[in-house]
């Protein structure tokens, strides 16, 4: 990190939690360095879905809310050692079938200049519990 921008701490990455929560892709991006990374936890490749850029991170965030509009990431822990950070969370919300999805995950980060370079997100593989009738 260079010596001109605060370094990234747990308190950061609880309001980063909290922007999410909120669904507010600008303040999520104030937290994000120009040249970003987002790796979902689907895809077809190995790192799921390689986001990079400021415009495809921006696209990729807002397309969580839009598959689903309820999203939240709750009972998050944060920790942060040097340039490295992870938060673990559960993540809550409803399918577009009405299932309810509820499910444990942990995002890996890497920190650049006190902003987050790389969110690399691994998510469990459970059902959704079906809506109900």
């Amino acid at each position: 990190m260079s010596a001109s921008s605060s370094p990234v701490t747990t308190a950061t990455l609880a309001a980063f939690s909290g922007a999410w929560n909120q669904h507010d892709i600008d303040a999520l991006m104030r937290f994000m360095t120009p040249d970003c990374i987002f790796q979902t936890a689907a895809g077809p490749h190995a790192c799921g879905t390689r986001h990079a850029g400021t415009e495809a991170v921006r696209k990729a965030f807002a397309a969580a809310w839009q598959a689903v509009p309820d999203a939240q990431w709750e009972v998050g822990r944060h920790f942060v050692q040097g340039d490295f950070g992870t938060s673990q969370w559960t993540f809550t919300g409803t399918a577009a079938d009405g299932s309810r999805i509820e499910t444990d995950g942990i995002d890996v980060f890497t920190f650049r200049d006190g902003k987050i370079h790389l969110k690399n997100v691994f998510r469990k593989a459970r059902p959704n519990v079906p809506a109900a009738k």
